[in-house]
């Protein structure tokens, strides 16, 4: 079968790759000039089953709407003219109770962990180096009441069957030794063994190489303009460098995917949620960081990556605008500074802004769209470097008529 994947982020490429696995002639239909050139660029890049908790839960608008007014709030809202998304927003705040926060994690985590399984699979079959930590990941709180309030909510996780074990300041420190210094400034934290990291924008661009090797065509510097239907089937994909054509079509733009189903009587509940990250130099400082982890008090991620540091934090809801300001990373900068002052070079920090694609729920929309031969893989947010291998997987099965690995409750169109 021939099908052609639209969009070249980590979810669109490893979802070629998972077909070209099964034997499918396979296009790859990209507007930038190579792979993972947007979201995938710049993430966090934690793989993270423990931290696979649903954004939309009872805490969170009040948080939004003290952003309001105060812009050092780590979800943050802004006010737009535009119905789809007051449509989300009105969705994502149905959400926000503990019942629904805690069905949407369970499903989170369900697909993260499995995802993990399919990336070692993939790392074992091509052997890509990406920067990857394996050490485990660390999330940390600054008081005793917020250690024992995350260690509760984290219960679901461990009932889904989570490793995790809860530490002191002590062997938080043993653990990551970069802490050390600063131990009496956090109460102690949990340690997640199986987590991992990497960088999902060089892991994406060998996996895409890999794919281009076994075959695959990989169309880069082309913008899908619309799908042509007839009937209850996509016949081609309209670009601005000509037709494409093929037996099924995989929807993996992230979001941009919501535009090419309006046409077709679809709204599709996903919105941009922009994050920002720093890339820092370690320029050979003594003390960076070991293994990742997360600042759960201030919300403040990091990750080692060979000779950098990237350090992640905010979600903004502010449309499809990637424009930012040293204020906007001030915060975060802040933060790491106090806990590893010596960790890198802060004053020569790359500063980037992306565009998670997020559903109300926190999970994806895979499946079939109304078209019979149109598969959604898109609205991964900010896990879709975790949830992409599990993703692409899904969808080779279901173009292939099997059964996959885990339960769709919730993960589809419907």
């Amino acid at each position: 079968m021939r099908v052609a994947v639209l969009g070249a982020g980590v979810v669109g490429v490893t979802t070629a790759y998972q077909l070209l696995k099964d034997g499918h002639e396979v296009v790859v239909v990209e507007r930038n000039q190579g792979a993972a050139d947007e979201t995938s660029f710049g993430n966090a890049g934690m793989i993270a089953p423990g931290h696979a908790f649903a954004w939309a839960s009872p805490k969170v608008p009040r948080i939004l709407l003290k952003s309001l007014l105060d812009d050092t709030q780590a979800f943050r809202f802004r006010f737009r003219a535009d119905r789809a998304f007051w449509s989300w927003t009105l969705r994502f705040l149905g959400e926000c109770t503990n019942a629904r926060a805690r069905e949407n994690t369970r499903r989170k985590f369900t697909l993260c962990a499995y995802s993990q399984t399919v990336l070692h699979e993939t790392v074992a079959e091509t052997d890509i180096e990406y920067e990857r930590g394996a050490g485990g990941l660390l999330y940390f709180y600054r008081s005793q009441e917020s250690l024992d309030r995350g260690v509760a909510n984290r219960g679901i996780l461990v009932e889904r069957g989570l490793e995790q074990e809860v530490v002191d300041r002590d062997r938080a420190a043993e653990l990551e030794p970069a802490l050390a210094p600063v131990k009496e400034r956090i109460a102690g934290g949990v340690y997640c063994h199986t987590d991992e990291s990497g960088d999902c924008h060089i892991f994406t661009q060998a996996l895409a190489r890999k794919c281009a090797e076994m075959g695959a065509e990989m169309r880069y510097g082309t913008t899908v303009d619309r799908l042509e239907v007839d009937g209850d089937r996509v016949v081609k994909a309209v670009t601005d460098r000509g037709d494409v054509t093929a037996d099924a079509f995989v929807l993996a733009l992230g979001c941009q995917s919501p535009f090419l189903l309006r046409p077709h009587g679809v709204k599709l509940q996903v919105q941009p949620i922009k994050g920002y990250a720093l890339t820092v130099p370690i320029d050979g400082r003594n003390n960076p960081p070991r293994i990742g982890g997360v600042d759960e008090d201030n919300l403040t991620a990091y990750t080692p990556m060979g000779d950098r540091l990237r350090v992640t934090a905010k979600a903004e809801f502010a449309g499809y605008d990637t424009s930012h300001q040293p204020r906007d990373f001030a915060k975060m900068l802040s933060v790491l500074r106090e806990l590893f002052p010596d960790a890198g070079n802060y004053d020569k920090a790359n500063h980037w802004a992306g565009l998670r694609p997020m559903t109300p729920e926190g999970t994806p929309i895979l499946g079939r769209a109304k078209q019979s031969n149109l598969y959604l893989n898109t609205g991964q947010g900010h896990m879709g470097w975790t949830m992409s291998h599990g993703s692409a997987r899904i969808t080779a099965d279901l173009i292939a008529g099997r059964t996959p690995a885990i339960a769709l409750d919730g993960m589809t169109l419907n």
